[in-house]
């Protein structure tokens, strides 16, 4: 307890020595300046009436730089608010129910050379399924509840609009914001990119304007969320005084495997149906209705790296069967690229306090290298209120937890939207924010951290400041059931993360 006293002592002496030193100068000039008599300030006046150019000069620079400042800085960017897309109660499915989907799609296959009811290949899907962190109140998309499972594209399609158009009827709803407004719109979905595209499908269902600035996403995996708000946010520094609609999603039907190589069968136990809509807007009386601003957004890709590229790839089994196959090398790779990140984002965000012991423990080690083995590892949650790691499983949670140095807590968020909803690709990290909103803990001035990771390899991070003391949206999809979590999860986690990356029981 004393170390921790010690610590907190420490950082607030460091971060605020320069306010405190402040302070007694501060004092001392008060203290001159109220011996000042009225000829002092007369002797003073007739100093500037003898430099009257002077004057006007320094006048006229200081007017000058404060225009520059005033027309070149970028406007800040809000989010006004958000919408994570709930399915209907007959989509559910239990963990049994998954595996009776499994074992439909694998009945249909009549191209199968191996029996349906494989024990051993039904057994993996179970162990994975039992140990991903996943219950029984996550949802299928339609097509594979069906019996039997239609992988068609129609039933791609239907998927998708569904979830797009209901996470964004919910948002307009909230936001009364009319659509045509909306001036720019950019939708991600890494597995199903259709033509016309989904962006162009968003237009023609909500008829926006004919001069929309609109992008399509594609194949850039569970991260690209980030990336969505990343564009967007680049596009409102440049266009004034408008809206920007971001929609995250991935497609399940789409993506399903019906093949025997384990490493793509993974997959199939961690992603369920999810989605999110985003309003964000550069427009300055948008910010007392909105929840968050922007602070920073970092992006980083390890793709350079064959062991990187490879990890998380699509294509053909042995069969032909098209699947993900997720590397063993997973979470090293996610653990390399998160401190590649976190190299970038961590000075933009630290306090002095930390970013002083990094640097000392930093030049330590190069000097008496062999005797320090690690470098010190920041305590973000120092800079950080609250964090929402994409809930891409158990392993990658427990690795991050372990890297960042985090509580409990800190990832219940992560845990519980994993729990609940799913891996749900690129909008997990929003279902994440929304847990921390249904549990009336994003206070005024908090900052939360959004991690996302995801093929190529990315690691992508978006940091967002509360403008008030933030409540859950209506239509939350936590509004019926956040009372009853976080819950227990009874499951060796170790084993967990030793299944996936050997891709065998």
């Amino acid at each position: 307890m004393t170390s921790v006293n010690a610590k907190l002592l420490y950082h607030y002496v460091l971060t605020n020595f320069f306010n405190l030193c402040l302070f007694p100068l501060t004092a001392l000039l008060a203290g001159k300046a109220s011996t000042l008599t009225t000829n002092d300030l007369y002797h003073f006046y007739s100093h500037l009436q003898h430099n009257l150019v002077t004057v006007i000069l320094l006048f006229a620079f200081s007017s000058f730089g404060l225009v520059l400042y005033v027309v070149t800085r970028r406007r800040p960017v809000y989010l006004v608010d958000y919408s994570c897309y709930l399915p209907p109660p007959h989509l559910k499915v239990s963990v049994s129910k998954v595996m009776d989907i499994f074992y439909q799609i694998r009945k249909a296959d009549t191209s199968r050379n191996v029996a349906c009811d494989d024990p051993s290949s039904l057994d993996f899907l179970r162990k994975i399924q039992e140990r991903s962190g996943l219950g029984d109140e996550t949802y299928s998309p339609p097509g594979l509840i069906h019996v039997p499972p239609q992988k068609t594209f129609a039933a791609s399609r239907e998927e998708t609009e569904q979830v797009i158009i209901g996470a964004l009827e919910k948002l307009f709803e909230n936001t009364k914001v009319n659509p045509r407004e909306i001036g720019i719109l950019v939708v991600n979905s890494s597995m199903f990119n259709p033509t016309p595209s989904l962006s162009a499908m968003v237009v023609n269902t909500f008829k926006l304007r004919s001069n929309i600035k609109s992008f399509s996403l594609g194949g850039m995996g569970c991260s690209a969320g980030v990336i969505a708000i990343d564009l967007a946010k680049d596009l409102l520094h440049v266009h004034k005084n408008t809206y920007a609609l971001v929609v995250s999603t991935e497609n399940i039907t789409q993506g399903i495997y019906a093949g025997e190589n384990r490493s793509m069968m993974v997959s199939n136990c961690l992603f369920r149906v999810g989605g999110a809509a985003i309003l964000l807007s550069n427009k300055p009386g948008d910010r007392r209705r909105s929840k968050y601003k922007l602070c920073h957004t970092v992006r980083t890709h390890t793709g350079a790296d064959d062991k990187s590229f490879r990890c998380v790839q699509q294509g053909d089994d042995e069969s032909g069967k098209i699947g993900v196959c997720l590397s063993k090398d997973i979470t090293v790779v996610a653990g390399t690229a998160l401190k590649k990140n976190i190299a970038t984002l961590g000075p933009l965000i630290l306090p002095l306090s930390e970013k002083f012991l990094f640097l000392v423990t930093f030049i330590a080690k190069k000097l008496l290298k062999d005797k320090i083995k690690h470098y010190y590892v920041p305590d973000f949650k120092l800079a950080i209120d609250h964090f929402c790691i994409h809930a891409g499983g158990r392993a990658v949670i427990d690795v991050l937890e372990k890297s960042l140095g985090l509580s409990p807590i800190d990832v219940e968020a992560s845990r519980s939207t994993l729990h609940r909803f799913g891996n749900t690709s690129s909008s997990s990290i929003w279902y994440e924010l929304a847990y921390i909103e249904a549990k009336g803990r994003m206070k005024k001035g908090n900052r939360a951290w959004q991690i996302a990771l995801g093929s190529g390899f990315k690691c992508n991070s978006a940091v967002w400041v509360a403008l008030c003391n933030v409540k859950a949206s209506a239509n939350s999809p936590w509004e019926h059931c956040i009372d009853r979590y976080p819950v227990q999860i009874d499951s060796d986690s170790s084993k967990s993360e030793t299944h996936v990356k050997n891709g065998r029981t």
